[in-house]
């Protein structure tokens, strides 16, 4: 045996051992830094970091909290940005409350017409969904009642006449001493009674809707009517029609109704948590699907003192012209409320800087 020894090594070994030495490199290229003084210094800068232009950024504060960033305008900037610098003025916060409502007639110019007298239609003037003026003949009613009333007037207006020509004779009797003087005192006192009674059937007749030109021409040897006619009491729309040719009605009966729509009112339910942001006086303003494109402004004008108990709500009305009548009874809208958000706030009012009272530069810390 000579003196030489010989190892063998195989391939796994070797790649084995070329891993082993890489991992230690890299560990002692990761640690060696860290441990060395001064590492940590502001003025130390790792590989590919890059150094702030001095006067840049403001440095950070001690405090850890970030820079402010400063951007600035020039007095064009400015302009074109529309910045505005205005003073602080206190005022009401304010919302809208959107809420649902349905058209209604206003009451106040709603009329439901009854006849003044009992009796039976003849005729119908007119029909559903027209309109109608002030005074317009709407229907017939024949009566007996008016004709019985009429002929009690021609008749006590016929022995008035008499009596006064009576009483004419009878005051120039009591002139040339011919008649006396109590029968003169008892012709006046019958002559009062007479005027009374022809008074008291002229009222009765303009009760049951005559004129005082009808009323005038009646007379002795005139034909006595019996048809009543009934007219319009105001401008609008009949929305209602009961009276047909041939029904027989009584001074309860009803028989039209009119609405006058060139104002109609809105009505909404209002929750109990908004109660203190809504007043009578609020501005609103009502659209509707019929007419998305227009929007009817108006004011809240009443608000219901009892709140329903199921719902805890209170009607709100707000009323608002429909001079073209668009708004139908019955529709549905979307009422939006201008309330008040309850809490005190200060509102800016915007006034434009003039130019020349700006500097050249300014800075805006964000």
């Amino acid at each position: 045996m000579n003196g030489t020894s010989r190892v063998t090594i195989g391939w796994p070994a070797l790649i084995a051992g070329g891993i082993a030495l890489l991992a230690a490199g890299a560990g002692i290229a990761y640690y060696v830094p860290r441990l060395a003084p001064g590492a940590n210094s502001p003025q130390s800068t790792a590989a590919g970091a890059v150094q702030p232009t001095t006067g840049a950024l403001p440095s950070a504060p001690a405090s850890g909290a970030p820079a402010d960033v400063v951007v600035t305008l020039t007095p064009e900037a400015i302009q074109r940005a529309g910045i505005v610098i205005a003073p602080v003025s206190p005022g009401r916060d304010t919302s809208t409350l959107r809420l649902p409502g349905v058209v209604e007639p206003n009451a106040y110019k709603q009329v439901v017409i009854t006849p003044l007298v009992g009796g039976r239609v003849t005729r119908v003037l007119a029909e559903l969904g027209q309109s109608v003026r002030r005074g317009q003949p709407l229907a017939d009613i024949f009566s007996p009642e008016l004709a019985e009333v009429e002929t009690r007037f021609v008749s006590a207006r016929a022995e008035l006449d008499a009596h006064e020509r009576e009483l004419q004779r009878t005051e120039k009797l009591v002139a040339i001493g011919s008649a006396s003087r109590q029968e003169l005192e008892r012709l006046h006192a019958e002559h009062t009674a007479k005027l009374t009674a022809v008074e008291s059937a002229k009222s009765r007749l303009e009760l049951l809707g005559l004129s005082s030109s009808t009323i005038a021409n009646l007379g002795p040897g005139k034909e006595v009517g019996a048809v009543a006619t009934v007219f319009a009491p105001i401008a609008g729309v009949v929305t209602e029609r009961a009276a047909n040719a041939g029904l027989n009605v009584d001074t309860t009966a009803k028989l039209f109704t009119v609405v006058d729509l060139s104002t109609v009112w809105v009505v909404a339910d209002l929750y109990e948590k908004d109660f203190s942001r809504v007043s009578v006086g609020t501005s609103a303003t009502v659209t509707t699907k019929a007419f998305p494109n227009t929007a009817l402004k108006g004011k809240v004008s009443y608000i219901d003192p009892q709140v329903n108990p199921e719902t805890r709500t209170a009607k709100v009305r707000v009323e608002v012209a429909n001079p073209k009548q668009g708004l139908r009874l019955g529709m549905f809208a979307d009422v939006t409320i201008e309330a008040e958000g309850g809490g005190a706030a200060r509102r800016p009012r915007p006034q434009q800087a003039p130019s020349n009272s700006l500097p050249s530069r300014h800075s805006c810390s964000m």
